[in-house]
């Protein structure tokens, strides 16, 4: 069934009204009529099955049939610091990442990064990132849509985290050195329920500098190991994602 997500100023009581691209998607691609049903969800994590009583080029009215209970959540919010990257492999972080269920994503300026966005790249940037979180968040039926958070500079990023956070930076050190903090052991000491976030902190292309990693530690950054290789930046926070939800939401199921 296919899931949309609608802001809270669609719900009506036991009326959902969806408005905006969705609507194309509606009536020109999935080919949906009166009587269908799709999922909406709210900004707030809640999910229902609604029926469609009416289709418009303009809006898609349905009411609520029954809440929908199951939570894809990761029981950690986990938020991905990423360097700016080359090209569009932040759309690749963003769009796998939420099918991953991170929590949010931190675009920001590394020493290393070599594009650089001015105002107007920020704006359209985050707007296209926030569209395709939307869609990969409905895609994997996510409960919540990830939130983006606007480019920070590298000072402003370390800034923004709070003491009560778990904070990680992926470092290529780490993997060259016998003497290595893995992914592992940290998880294993981490309660869901006690933590705010869990913060993982990615290099763009290139890593981090000497300088960038100090400042990082000096802040209550811990330098982690993502296995043995040396992996490419849009691949680093997909490993560590898939990492943490076989760790809490694999590992021991039966």
């Amino acid at each position: 069934m296919q899931r949309y997500f609608v802001p809270e100023s669609g719900w009506k009581e036991k009326q959902v009204i969806i408005a905006g691209d969705d609507v194309h998607h509606i009536n020109k691609v999935m080919r949906l009529k009166e009587g269908d049903q799709v999922i909406c969800g709210h900004p707030d994590g809640y999910a229902a099955v609604c029926e469609i009583i009416f289709s418009s080029p303009n809006e898609i009215h349905t009411t609520i049939v029954e809440p929908v209970k199951r939570n894809a959540e990761l029981p950690i919010n986990v938020i991905i610091a990423q360097g700016l990257p080359k090209g569009d492999k932040i759309d690749y972080i963003v769009q796998k990442g939420t099918e991953l269920g991170a929590a949010a994503f931190l675009p920001f300026e590394a020493e290393r990064s070599i594009v650089v966005w001015d105002e107007k790249k920020k704006k359209k940037k985050i707007n296209r990132l926030n569209k395709i979180a939307k869609e990969a968040s409905e895609q994997s039926h996510r409960n919540k849509i990830p939130y983006i958070y606007p480019v920070m500079s590298y000072a402003e990023m370390i800034k923004d985290m709070n003491e009560d956070d778990i904070k990680l930076f992926a470092y290529e050190e780490e993997a060259k050195t016998g003497n290595f903090q893995s992914l592992a052991p940290i998880l294993d000491q981490i309660k869901p329920d006690r933590i705010r976030r869990l913060i993982i902190c990615i290099g763009p292309e290139g890593g981090f500098s000497l300088n960038e990693a100090n400042m990082l530690k000096k802040h209550g950054f811990h330098a982690v190991r993502l296995g043995p290789r040396i992996l490419r930046t849009e691949t680093a926070s997909l490993y560590a994602l898939a990492s943490i939800s076989y760790h809490f939401e694999e590992l021991g199921c039966k």
